[in-house]
């Protein structure tokens, strides 16, 4: 039996069990199961691998994307290495461990195809990304290559010069930033009544907000953005994108 399994804490807003689960019966793929493994304190990872006989892939989640890196013998180059958070985990046949991100291939294609279908073209964007932690990584990473200016906002900006607070966001830096990236975790499953502290009064229909949650399907986040006209994305294509790639790296 080859066992695949997500780490992280909490992981109460998890698709990831059902997305699997489902792929393997839908696909008749045999002898495969995927499981939720709660890892509370990343310092644990080993003795997780070792009550775990059998991994034959992980995928990391919050809070672990970075803080897992030193536990790898390897990083991809071109997704991993180059993004610094690490999303997937390949075990190789040599049982060494090695750090992949397909965060990135999940944001950039589902970013790609939603401008698309809006007609909206990505180099004339300018984004405000909401969060600077591990989901954070793979968006920069993506934005940069689609040629799409932008900004972090972060609560904690005060040691970083390139990254303003929410305090920051004035009517006028809220007119030139149209599309809006929450990477943080903030209006996930239970705490569904919490949301980014941005000024929603100054959004309009020009404006598009993209939340990395899938759990719930419309955030408070999405809900007070449509409400004053703006288009919505939730994160669930990009969950269901980079999943299939992890599976493709799984079994490559």
């Amino acid at each position: 039996m080859r066992l695949f399994a997500l780490i992280g804490y909490p992981l109460t807003h998890s698709f990831s069990k059902k997305y699997f689960t489902e792929k393997f019966e839908k696909e008749g793929i045999e002898n495969c199961r995927y499981e939720l493994l709660e890892l509370p304190d990343y310092r644990d990872f080993p003795k997780l691998l070792k009550a775990n006989f059998g991994l034959a892939g992980l995928n990391v989640t919050i809070p672990h994307k970075q803080n897992i890196i030193p536990f790898l013998d390897e990083l991809d180059a071109a997704s991993a290495q180059r993004i610094g958070a690490v999303n997937t985990i390949k075990f190789l046949p040599d049982g060494t461990l090695k750090g992949y991100n397909t965060d990135y291939y999940g944001f950039r294609s589902s970013l790609e195809q939603w401008l698309k279908n809006l007609t909206r073209i990505p180099t004339q964007l300018k984004a405000l990304v909401l969060g600077n932690g591990g989901a954070a990584k793979a968006v920069f990473a993506a934005l940069a290559d689609l040629g799409i200016e932008y900004t972090i906002v972060s609560r904690q900006p005060e040691h970083h010069s390139d990254i303003i607070s929410y305090h920051d966001l004035t009517a006028d830096v809220m007119a030139r930033h149209s599309l809006i990236i929450n990477t943080s975790p903030i209006g996930t499953y239970p705490k569904t009544e919490e949301c980014p502290a941005i000024p929603y009064e100054r959004l309009g229909p020009n404006h598009l907000l993209y939340d990395l949650v899938y759990n719930p399907a419309e955030t408070l986040f999405l809900k007070k953005g449509k409400t004053q006209g703006a288009s919505t994305h939730n994160g669930l294509p990009m969950l269901q994108l980079q999943a299939e790639k992890a599976w493709e790296i799984w079994n490559s």
